[in-house]
């Protein structure tokens, strides 16, 4: 059982320390052990290694809950690892540790019922068997601000009840101190990154986010937006029930993340357009998206739709923004530098003197995004995401020194996340099609050339 969640903002930073030290310390011994190992050596070595860091990192973030425990997620996300791991390591280990950060999505370390239940009943003000008729003490996962239970209404409708931990709200405020003083230090080494539109922007969303009620206002969105749609499904919300820390949604059921991967080709490729659809198709056709593309959000009902769940953050963007979006896209695909490039300059996101010269930013996008880019078939690689993260941040890759510096407006930031969430979700379900095929729906208006597009293309007819 779970103590309690640590709030002080001191404790938070002592907690997050103590683990970098810790993996630093790991990463040193097992560096030395290489001079002396034989291959099979090396290879247990790492083995070990592996596993506790990863054990550390999900014990430590998964306590820890807040802004940690949603990096730990992010991390869990993309196979940094397998991109930077030497080359001797087998893809058993690499998958091995990323599945134990899996772990952070809903087995963290779970808060006692007792604490949960009071606060259930402090925001009702009644109590608990006055609003459900039935409720499951045992969570059905813990995620980084809540834990999800199973609930019957009175009128026997069954429910999943999202609970906000307590004090988490206290541990967000600490963890966004910490987060600024940690974007005060990268401005030195990336300052675009630290650039402060964008801290201004997480702060407020996860001020926002500690409020059920915008998340249950987000939810009817998305539940009007998607109503009746072929292949999408959103859980009913239960506005009535939804307080500052209590959520209450539709139960559905359905085939989780791990088994939707472990499922055929054709059925793996058509979640992964429907995944495309929903995270990329809404922010481009519907000016807005939900930001927080991972696998605890995604299940697969019996109907074949593929149902979404989680909507804390729901980012708009405006028309330019989009436009924007729009004309890169083409500009890239099309391979026009010059026009590529002058783009990135009149919207402000490069100087007119920056080293970045028209090849390169071309290059740049292609190796980033080329996914979306070529006319291709192309079944997505689980380190696909990592490698296009890394083309920013990695000197190697020769993007950094000329990007290091240049301004990333903060709805375009948040709009790589998704881009980048979601083909993460595709790598991880090895996922294949002509991704820019079916983007050209939105990119030049075409008409789909899918079977699910057209589907689609049907639904919106009927609901224009």
């Amino acid at each position: 059982m779970a103590k309690d969640v640590a709030v002080s903002r001191a404790k938070r930073g002592a907690q997050l320390g103590k683990l970098i030290a810790g993996q630093a310390v790991r990463g040193a011994g097992l560096t030395l052990a290489v001079v002396r190992d034989t291959d099979e050596e090396h290879l247990a070595r790492t083995e070990r290694a592996l596993a506790s860091a990863a054990e550390d990192i999900v014990t430590v973030l998964g306590s820890m809950k807040g802004l940690a425990m949603k990096a730990g997620q992010l991390l869990s996300m993309f196979d940094v690892l397998g991109v930077f791991a030497d080359e001797r390591l087998p893809p058993g280990q690499r998958e091995r540790f990323q599945h134990k950060l899996a772990e952070l999505y809903d087995q963290s370390a779970q808060v006692p019922f007792a604490q949960m239940r009071a606060v259930i009943e402090r925001d009702y003000d009644r109590s608990l068997d006055e609003v459900f008729a039935e409720f499951d003490e045992t969570p059905l996962g813990a995620a980084s601000i809540g834990q999800v239970y199973r609930a019957r209404l009175h009128d026997g409708r069954a429910v999943a009840v999202k609970v906000q931990y307590p004090g988490i709200d206290v541990a967000i405020r600490a963890d966004i101190k910490n987060l600024a003083l940690v974007m005060r230090l990268l401005r030195g080494v990336a300052p675009a990154l630290a650039d402060n539109a964008i801290l201004r922007e997480l702060t407020a969303h996860f001020a926002e986010e500690i409020d059920y009620r915008t998340e249950a206002a987000n939810h009817a969105l998305m539940v009007e937006m998607f109503d009746d749609h072929p292949f999408i499904r959103i859980p009913a919300v239960e506005t009535e029930l939804c307080t500052a820390r209590v959520l209450v949604t539709e139960l559905v059921a359905g085939l989780r993340f791990p088994e939707i991967a472990a499922l055929p080709d054709a059925e793996r490729d058509r979640v992964g357009e429907i995944l495309m659809r929903f995270y990329l198709g809404t922010m481009l056709r519907e000016r807005c998206f939900t930001g927080d593309p991972h696998p605890g959000n995604i299940l697969l009902a019996d109907d074949g739709k593929v149902v979404f769940l989680d909507f804390g953050l729901i980012k708009r963007m405006d028309e330019a923004a989009v436009a924007f979006e729009l004309d890169a896209v083409r500009a890239a695909a099309e391979y026009r530098a010059a026009d590529l490039r002058a783009f990135f300059v009149d919207y402000g996101l490069l100087e007119q003197d920056s080293p970045a010269t028209a090849e390169q930013c071309l290059r740049l996008i292609h190796e980033v995004s080329g996914w979306l880019l070529v006319d291709a078939e192309i079944r997505v690689a689980e380190d696909a995401a990592a490698n296009a993260v890394l083309a920013f941040v990695d000197p190697r890759r020769g993007y950094f020194e000329s990007w290091r510096s240049e301004y990333a407006p903060a709805e375009h930031a948040f709009a790589r996340r998704v881009e980048y969430g979601t083909l993460a979700l595709l790598g991880k379900l090895r996922a294949g099609g002509n991704w820019h095929r079916i983007g050209r729906e939105w990119t030049y208006g075409e008409p789909p050339r899918t079977e699910l597009g057209v589907l689609e293309q049907d639904w919106l007819t009927r609901r224009r």
